[in-house]
């Protein structure tokens, strides 16, 4: 019989030099440090310590010990015994710790999230907590027992192919083993098949299957194994079909099912990384209010109980491993160790229906021979692992879209944020029809897309870099109707559901936070566009209008936006109708406004209100950029036969003297927004897309980051410089 032993609890910790403090798992050092801005959160090895006495054990019983989560190496002794060494902060790993038992026992685990250049990730946009940030347990087990150590393995496996003409299912269940017979069971029906090597299958035909059905029907199947020493184990798999068109995007069990969905990271304001499920299923929960019918599990193995709840509400996953922005040589088996955990791990959950190689791997650099070498290598290893699930990964927007390494996965995504990081929103409808009318045998996703929102911030006449809640508004309401208008894109994930941490940046009047969630950091508080996405996805009646952190306006005629998914909605002003209107997703009002008002929406049932107030000056608090930069164009001292802000990118950069100049802003412009950004700043690609850009647009799009004062030394500066 297996017992599960909870371990989470009476832990010592103590980074080096302090003194050990008290803590339960799951737990983070970096919870604090590592969100509030500093770029210098805490990264090195620190050690668990915990004493306890030797379990009550039968003849002949083993115990293991199960890590669900240690970032980002872990070393693991045992009454000063060895027992693992382990390399990858997100995924499961086991030890045997039976032989190494005494009455008393003193278990030491040294954690390490260290820089080095061995083991993912090293450079990304988002914090590297390091911890036992997920359980720990015991598993004692019989001495003939199913395997537990191999790369994490659940110990059995659960292939279904589906007949959907024949309305059936043929089930391959696998198992891993140190000797027995073993009986299988699916659906009532059993079967005993001897161990061969280690290993035992048996195949089970399912009539009148009920397909897992994405959010609609997500019926999980169980298949069980035993032994006859006692040992059991089981797993949950769904029966559906899934295959992917360059036309039609997405199928699931036939028909066409578009993947629209957002990405999550897996966070907590205040708490780091260290979750537990009440947690987990708020995050879920979320996803599922927003409508939402896939999640994009960003950049790394995402904890079981997720998927496992993914699998429960037919949430489709994007899954991978933190191959992300910069290729290390000396980096390669990491890449390679993380995949097969993943994938092994994970191979059970339907839910999952692809594999993502890397992220922005060439975000620092090109893409050299061993970098694809890399890619070769985890592409063979995903499709040797699982024949049932393609690969993918998520481009960087400057990748050259001829580039060979598009050509390595089964199916290809991009990451574009024009309209955010530099360009207009149009270029994403560019990018998408030029790529499809160029690449007649790929098949493109939309990985990423985004712009950030510090809901403090208001503006009536947004534009890109402001941090506004209606700049972010403009910009998805852009990109929903790019996506509604392409219907061959297989998958598209709005960055991201949740604002989260990530050390390095000081922007938006938020130090450490990537504002781009639809969602707040702490999940209080929906912005705007999350009602947004809302309308466009979910079934639930409801109506919302935008703007409510806008209250003071100074303006007498003020627009007001209602989310909604009906079909019409109503505007009253003060009790009073001021008009109606059919649409879609998007209804705007123009509103005059002389004093306090009382605003509500009303459609069908749904109903909601804010409050407007006309005001003699525009509220500054409102105002990421406090001050309107100097519009310096206008001064009759202007030399237009001198370089200034008003030229391109290129232009400046074949001036020796203007290129220097130049230079120094931008070191000041990326160092806001931490080591990718800087990292990325010399992408030959990303430069040659800027080159078109006016100095000025990237200015303003900075969003503050360059003050105006220093603008204006620096045009001053590039006057000096004669054509």
């Amino acid at each position: 019989m297996r017992k599960s032993i909870d371990f989470n609890g009476n832990w010592s910790f103590a980074k080096p030099g302090e003194a050990p403090v008290s803590v339960t798992l799951p737990h983070t050092w970096n919870a604090v440090d590592g969100q509030d801005g500093g770029n210098d959160y805490w990264r090195g090895a620190a050690v668990y310590t915990k004493s306890f006495p030797k379990p009550l054990l039968k003849d002949g019983e083993r115990v293991y010990i199960e890590f669900s989560g240690a970032a980002m190496t872990a070393d693991v002794t045992l009454n000063g015994v060895p027992l693992a060494h382990h390399e990858g902060g997100y995924s499961t790993f086991r030890a045997e710790m039976t032989d190494a038992l005494r009455q008393e026992n003193l278990l030491e685990v040294t954690v390490d999230n260290g820089e080095n250049r061995r083991v993912y990730p090293q450079k990304a946009d988002f914090t590297f907590y390091g911890g036992l940030y997920r359980d720990v347990k015991l598993i004692v087990v019989p001495e003939r027992h199913f395997e537990l150590e191999k790369d994490g393995t659940p110990g059995i496996k659960a292939t279904s192919v589906v007949d959907l003409a024949r309305r059936s299912a043929t089930v391959m269940v696998e198992t891993w083993q140190n000797g027995g017979d073993v009986e299988i069971t699916v659906d009532g029906k059993h079967r005993t098949v001897p161990s061969a090597g280690g290993h035992a299958e048996a195949e089970f035909v399912l009539e009148n299957v009920r397909l897992w059905d994405g959010v609609a029907d997500p019926y999980l199947y169980t298949a069980s194994a035993r032994l006859e020493s006692g040992d059991e184990i089981s797993t949950r798999f769904g029966c559906r079909e899934i295959r992917f068109d360059r036309e039609k995007g997405f199928f699931l069990n036939g028909r066409p099912y578009p993947l629209r969905g957002v990405s999550r990271h897996q966070d907590r304001q205040g708490m780091g990384n260290a979750l537990t499920m009440a947690e987990h299923r708020e995050d879920l929960e979320i996803i599922r209010e927003i409508g939402a019918n896939t999640v994009r599990l960003a950049h790394y193995q995402h904890a079981q109980e997720f998927y496992d709840l993914c699998d429960e509400y037919g949430i489709i996953v994007w899954a991978e491993i933190p191959y992300i922005t910069e290729h290390m040589p000396d980096g390669r088996e990491n890449t390679l160790s993380q995949m097969r955990e993943l994938i092994v791990q994970n191979y059970n959950h339907p839910s999952i229906v692809c594999w993502g190689l890397s992220n922005e791997i060439t975000a620092s650099g090109e893409a050299t021979e061993d970098l694809m070498e890399n890619h070769r290598l985890l592409n063979d290893l995903c499709h040797q692992l699982d024949a049932t699930r393609p690969t993918t990964m998520a481009h960087v927007f400057m990748l050259e879209t001829d580039s060979p390494l598009i050509d390595i996965p089964d199916i290809g995504s991009y990451n574009l944020y024009f309209g955010w990081y530099l360009g207009e929103l149009e270029q994403n409808d560019r990018f998408f029809d030029e790529f499809h009318a160029k690449f007649s045998g790929r098949v493109i996703g939309f990985s990423e897309y985004g712009a950030d929102a510090n809901p403090q911030f208001h503006s009536s006449t947004p534009e890109r870099g402001d941090y506004t809640e209606e700049y972010q508004c403009l910009y998805h309401e852009h990109l929903l109707k790019v996506i509604r208008e392409r219907p061959y894109l297989w998958s598209t994930y709005v960055w991201n559901l949740f604002d989260f941490a990530a050390d390095g940046r000081d922007e938006g009047g938020k130090k450490g936070i990537n504002q781009k969630g639809l969602v707040t950091f702490d999940r209080k508080l929906r912005k705007d566009t999350f009602y947004l996405y809302k309308a466009a996805w979910s079934q639930e009646p409801f109506v919302h209008i935008c703007g409510r952190r806008y209250a003071d306006r100074a303006e007498a005629v003020t627009q007001v936006k209602v989310y909604s998914n009906q079909p019409s909605v109503a505007l009253f002003v003060d009790g009073n109708e001021i008009g109606s209107m059919a649409g879609q997703t998007v209804f705007t009002f123009t509103v005059p406004i002389t004093g306090e008002h009382q605003i509500e929406a009303v459609a069908g049932e749904c109903r909601d209100q804010i409050i407007l107030r006309r005001t003699a000056e525009p509220n500054r608090a409102y105002l990421f950029r406090k001050a309107e930069v100097v519009n310096w164009f206008d001064k009759a001292d202007y030399d237009p036969n001198c370089y200034s802000v008003k030229d391109t990118m290129g232009e400046l950069m074949q001036n020796p003297r203007s290129a220097a100049i130049l230079g120094k802003m931008m070191e000041r412009m990326t160092a806001s927004r931490g080591d990718v950004a800087k990292s990325a700043s010399g992408n030959a690609n990303l430069q040659r897309m800027m080159a078109g850009l006016p100095l000025e647009s990237l200015i303003k799009q900075a969003g503050g980051a360059v003050p105006a004062e220093m603008v204006k030394s620096l045009n001053a500066a590039l006057q000096q410089i004669r054509k």
